[in-house]
């Protein structure tokens, strides 16, 4: 059965008019799956049918409506999917498509993007950019808790400052989350870690770093080689900037772990 994302803009959000299209629906035997309000004028819809020709003829009818305005109709997206259950739209830049951005009020959708792009299989390389204590790390480890994945933390300063040199037994699975802190390998200089490092980045699993333009820095990866970069933000005009991450009393035993209090993992 397949599945299709339905959009539209109302222009005229007169009496009924969703319930026309819930009656149009039911005559061509087109399932609603989901349905919500997305971002202010508009109503995303999940669809799912066996009969393709019953959807074509669908989005041929309601394109000719005079009360709304159709802005999306396709194979339903990950964003579209979130869209539906949150009623919002994730920003993305618009010059680098796989930039997503996000404010610290909105973890909970940022959870839930991180744990969809975790519940795939094989290799993906996600950066996630953000100032001290926005909650990086808390985001990425719940949602390693919704996805059901074991996370390993490779580099850290969570509670103390953690650099890893080694792994053990079923560390190497690749159903792990690989966790690295792109300031603390940078400065590392055992080469024991930066080897593991070397090991990790090259197999086909699931790796975030945080601060990624740090970690590209004097290294042989670039930021192009990320499949997704996060941004998260206190608040949308909050500059994102390296100087105090660099200094030293950044690397102290404190926790970026404060914002889902009494969060148990």
């Amino acid at each position: 059965m397949g599945e299709w994302y339905f959009e539209y803009e109302i222009q005229v959000n007169r009496p009924g008019l969703l319930g026309d299209i819930a009656s149009l629906l039911g005559m061509l035997r087109v399932n609603i799956v989901s349905i919500n309000g997305v971002d202010e004028e508009h109503r995303g819809m999940l669809l799912s049918t066996d009969n393709e020709e019953s959807i074509q003829r669908f989005i041929s009818i309601v394109s000719t409506m005079e009360n709304i305005n159709v802005t999306r109709f396709r194979q339903p997206k990950l964003r579209d999917r979130l869209a539906i259950r949150h009623g919002h739209y994730i920003p993305r830049d618009a010059d680098e498509k796989n930039t997503f951005r996000f404010v610290r009020d909105e973890l909970g959708i940022l959870v839930d993007f991180m744990a969809e792009l975790f519940k795939k299989e094989g290799h993906k390389l996600i950066g996630i950019r953000g100032m001290p204590r926005v909650g990086k790390t808390e985001s990425i480890v719940a949602a390693s808790v919704c996805a059901n994945k074991r996370w390993l933390f490779i580099s850290s300063t969570m509670i103390k400052q953690t650099v890893r040199s080694s792994l053990m037994g079923d560390e190497f699975n690749g159903n792990n989350i690989f966790i690295l802190d792109g300031a603390v390998t940078r400065r590392s200089n055992d080469e024991r870690h930066q080897q593991l490092v070397r090991e990790i980045m090259g197999m086909p699993t699931i790796k975030v770093i945080e601060h990624p333009d740090l970690f590209v820095q004097h290294s042989s990866y670039k930021l192009e080689d990320f499949d997704y970069i996060i941004e998260l933000r206190n608040h949308p005009d909050e500059e994102i900037t390296y100087e105090s991450i660099q200094k030293n009393d950044l690397f102290s035993n404190t926790s970026d772990f404060g914002g889902f209090g009494g969060f148990n993992v």
